[in-house]
């Protein structure tokens, strides 16, 4: 793994997040460059984070900020794995690493109503809000291979309470995702 990758887009994130704190767009604006260099090569994501479950999608903690003012995460999609309809509560960017995701947008209501699908190829970002638009649900979209999304939220997601909606009546339940690893990955070496 080359950890001085991850270690320079933590680093531009910290300070980013040191400037411009709790500004949406400023992030999401900031971010977006650092997330497409990060993507831009795929030779970084420590093997334990890329690993795919065969009984559903993995959401691995690359990094969480100390002030928990964003987190980066890895998310391991195995051959034709979705999500439920969720939203985030937060700003996020979605880049993608490996393969491509599908993925469909929803307008709040009950229940949420699908108002647009979206393909996300490798090297493309994406990003969700609940100012932008916030709920969606994705996929793999291959069903013969994995894909790999780095993602970058504007808090501790695997920590944040959020919502998924039951598919007929959209009445949401709390849920909090939590991660699939016990130690994220040490970046903090100057082997590479």
């Amino acid at each position: 793994m080359k950890a001085g990758k991850l270690r320079h887009f933590i680093r531009e994130m910290t300070l980013l997040a040191d400037a411009h704190g709790e500004r949406e767009e400023e992030m999401l604006d900031g971010g977006r460059s650092l997330l497409a260099a990060l993507v831009a090569e795929d030779d970084w994501l420590p093997e334990a984070c890329a690993q795919p479950d065969e009984r559903r999608y993995m959401q691995y903690l690359l990094h969480c900020d100390p002030l928990e003012r964003f987190s980066v995460v890895s998310f391991v999609w195995g051959p034709g794995q979705m999500t439920p309809v969720h939203d985030h509560l937060t700003w996020g960017l979605i880049g993608m690493l490996r393969g491509a995701e599908e993925g469909e947008r929803y307008a709040p209501g009950r229940p949420p109503t699908l108002i647009g699908r979206d393909r996300l190829e490798r090297g493309e970002i994406e990003a969700v809000s609940p100012r932008l638009g916030d709920i969606h649900r994705v996929r793999n979209a291959f069903d013969d291979r994995v894909s790999i999304s780095i993602h970058v939220y504007g808090g501790n997601i695997g920590a944040i309470s959020r919502h998924v909606f039951e598919p007929t009546s959209g009445d949401p339940k709390a849920f909090i995702s939590g991660y699939a690893n016990a130690s994220v990955p040490n970046v903090w070496g100057r082997d590479s």
